[in-house]
């Protein structure tokens, strides 16, 4: 009788323990194990995003995996998950990955095991461009079906129905003010917790077409954008290029287009974008020192002709910039201040 009454008290604290070390993807300890994948596999596919981890090491979203890149090798730590094209990948505070696609939704892994989330799961679409993390912990995600906040527990989603002016949303960013800045293939908007307002200029025109947005060091609001024209030919937006937001006023930075927007240490500013509609793509510097100038100087990094793009940026713990692009032999590079490495060709 005693020792089926002290089974019972077992069974009982195995059960506490479960349920307060589960593998919910909210509960992760800081240490997150990487699943083992192919290693020295090149990132290949157009490479959409680039992070870091909380180790510095380098995370690359491509369309045909997530990489880890530990300063020697590549490890594809999506292997086991069945094939969809990734769009940009994000370590969390606690220590989970997490991961958007193209059409599949987007996966957690806490250490143990791959989570999945989709339209079933609450997701506003299975479409993913971007995953952010907010002040609070909540986690953020640009879907093609409106904006999608994850408690750990539940989404909410954001929609044209409560005030968005564009379900398609491209990229998400909250300022130290605790504002939100939505980008999306419509009109760009920013949002204060009750009110979508979409920010137009001086003379009226949204703009449209917003890919990324950054806040600077001194709170300025930096983003790209680009002439859409509807089916009637009207192209009543404002002009393509990089844009500031400073005080109340937009100022155009430059005409080349900004697709991926970058400060690194320094101060400089880093885009990649088209140098004109149809006419190339550039990985350009923004030297710091001319930044708030009528004519900045930028430093033209790396240029591409014809098919091709230069996506996302990032700046890695040792100061060099890493880049992703598409097209043939191309998937992600690193310029070091002198030499531009070209891994897929290496």
């Amino acid at each position: 009788m005693i020792f089926k009454k002290n089974m019972k008290y077992v069974r009982l604290y195995i059960l506490l323990l479960t349920l307060v070390y589960g593998s919910s993807c909210q509960r992760q300890n800081k240490n997150t194990a990487l699943p083992k994948g192919k290693i020295s596999q090149v990132p290949h596919g157009m490479v959409r995003n680039i992070k870091k981890d909380r180790n510095g090491n380098i995370l690359i979203a491509s369309f045909r995996g997530v990489f880890r890149y530990d300063g020697k090798s590549f490890t594809n730590i999506t292997s086991k998950i069945s094939s969809p094209s990734f769009w940009d990948v994000l370590e969390d505070r606690k220590g989970n990955l997490w991961f958007a696609t193209r059409d599949s939704g987007v996966y957690c892994y806490n250490g143990k095991s791959f989570q999945h989330f989709t339209t079933k799961e609450g997701l506003a679409s299975n479409h993913a461009f971007q995953v952010y993390q907010d002040k609070t912990g909540h986690i953020w995600f640009a879907t093609g079906g409106g904006a999608s906040r994850y408690d750990g527990k539940s989404f909410r989603n954001f929609t044209k129905k409560d005030g968005l002016p564009s379900n398609d949303i491209t990229t998400i960013m909250e300022d130290k003010t605790g504002k939100f800045w939505f980008g999306s293939s419509g009109e760009a908007c920013f949002y204060d917790g009750k009110t979508f307002t979409v920010f137009r200029n001086k003379d009226g025109k949204a703009f449209n077409n917003v890919r990324s947005i950054i806040e600077d060091r001194k709170g300025n609001i930096w983003f790209g954008a680009t002439i859409i024209e509807d089916k009637k030919g009207d192209t009543s937006f404002v002009s393509p290029g990089l844009w500031r937001y400073e005080g109340g006023l937009f100022t155009k930075v430059s005409q080349r287009g900004a697709y991926a927007i970058m400060q690194d240490k320094k101060g400089n500013i880093w885009t990649t974008g088209e140098l004109k509609p149809n006419g190339g793509w550039a990985l350009s510097r923004y030297e710091q020192k001319s930044l708030y100038h009528k004519k900045p100087i930028i430093t033209e990094i790396m240029s591409i002709k014809g098919l091709g793009m230069f996506c996302g940026i990032l700046e890695a713990n040792d100061g060099s910039i890493w880049f992703g692009a598409m097209g043939r032999g191309r998937s992600v590079y690193r310029y070091d201040g002198k030499t531009i490495t070209n891994f897929k060709s290496k």
